[in-house]
């Protein structure tokens, strides 16, 4: 591969600085933490969500929803506008 790159092929977490492979279960699980550590820290201000413009319209719509229902923020962007 060019400058020896690999693709990723299972999820990464992060223990004491050091990146090692994990279950998706437990990669999820740790997403779900940090989102819900940073909505009690900071409400909705304390996260934010980018969707694709090459997204079907129905995912942009899903995208949007789950950040202002579930995450209570209405920090959603898109690279649409740009």
């Amino acid at each position: 591969m060019p400058n020896g790159l690999t693709r990723l092929t299972e999820p990464m977490v992060r223990d004491d600085g050091t990146l090692r492979a994990a279950t998706w279960e437990e990669a999820l699980d740790r997403a779900a933490a940090g989102l819900r550590a940073a909505t009690e820290r900071n409400g909705g201000d304390g996260v934010g969500l980018f969707s694709c413009s090459k997204a079907t319209n129905e995912m942009n719509f899903m995208a949007q929803k789950f950040a202002r229902q579930v995450l209570r923020s209405n920090n959603i962007d898109s690279c649409n506008r740009t």
